[in-house]
């Protein structure tokens, strides 16, 4: 009798513990189904690919040199040619357009891409409207049910899993509590005792759903699928100087930082050619009282 009772007792603990992963097997499984077809009828355009690379300003550089007009020299500071004064002459993607009126408006001192980039606020509200036109084209990816940030469920589940471990400890002792005689006695033994394991795996079989059900991140994926066409393009020795530039955002900073650098560059040359001048009177001051008392005998 008591073999019986165990059985059906675990049979319905283990349907409980195991109903809600499978229900949760089922819901993930279409929302992967659904985010990965939606993101399979994504088209993304060059730029925006690689704005949510965060390589559009780096892109739009490389379209720049190779249209010739940019050139970028070995420090990382970027000048505009003759092409690219000409204000009659500006690239058709908005992008690249706003990042030439960047360089233009510091011209003719150097400036870097990656202060651009970083700091010209011009630029960053342009290159901002892009991503939010473009980002408003994209379709509304499905959650996948978690269950993170929900105070209520996840205290729910400690205490559910307290009860189970609680109620896997009572039956386990029992079941070894008092020897089966039977068929009957020992068929319904095994079914608890196979109910029991399941209840040990139930932790692994949650965490197999969670990983065989993850979708990633497609549409980084998608992204990230092919550099940008004027990127590629770029020669070895082009594409480090684009990524020089692009990494240094503080040194050239536009007329205004070269001025100042130049200002305190003076003012450091002249303290040192002011020490130079206190040490070499000093010199000359220390030598002439060294002279002053051997030239007295000489004299008598």
């Amino acid at each position: 009798m008591l073999q019986l009772v165990l059985a059906l007792s675990v049979s319905v603990v283990t349907v409980a513990v195991y109903g809600p992963v499978a229900l949760r097997w089922r819901r993930r499984t279409l929302v992967r189904r659904e985010t990965l077809r939606l993101v399979a009828s994504v088209r993304l355009e060059p730029y925006h690919a690689a704005l949510l690379r965060n390589e559009a300003t780096a892109s739009a550089a490389a379209e720049l040199v190779l249209a010739g007009y940019l050139r970028i020299d070995g420090e990382g500071a970027a000048f505009l040619t003759e092409e690219g004064r000409d204000p009659g002459r500006t690239p058709a993607h908005p992008l690249p357009a706003a990042l030439l009126e960047a360089v233009r408006r510091h011209d003719p001192e150097p400036v870097s891409i990656g202060w651009i980039d970083r700091c010209d606020e011009e630029y960053a509200a342009r290159r901002g409207a892009y991503a939010g036109e473009r980002d408003a084209l994209l379709p509304a990816l499905p959650r996948m049910p978690d269950g993170e940030g929900n105070r209520l469920l996840a205290c729910c589940g400690c205490v559910g899993i307290v009860l189970v471990m609680f109620f896997w400890s009572i039956a386990g002792v029992l079941l070894l509590a008092e020897r089966p005689h039977g068929v009957r006695e020992w068929a319904c033994a095994a079914v608890a005792a196979l109910g029991l394991a399941a209840l040990a795996s139930a932790e692994k079989a949650g965490r197999v759903v969670r990983e065989r059900t993850e979708c990633g991140d497609p549409l980084g994926d998608l992204a990230r699928a092919q550099p940008h066409p004027a990127f590629a393009a770029l020669d070895e020795q082009r594409r480090l100087l684009v990524l020089r530039s692009i990494a240094d955002y503080y040194r050239w900073q536009g007329a205004d930082r070269v001025v100042v650098e130049a200002e305190h560059d003076d003012d450091e040359d002249d303290e040192w050619l002011d020490d130079k001048v206190w040490w070499e009177d000093a010199y000359e001051y220390r030598a002439a009282d060294e002279d002053e008392p051997g030239a007295r005998p000489s004299s008598g």
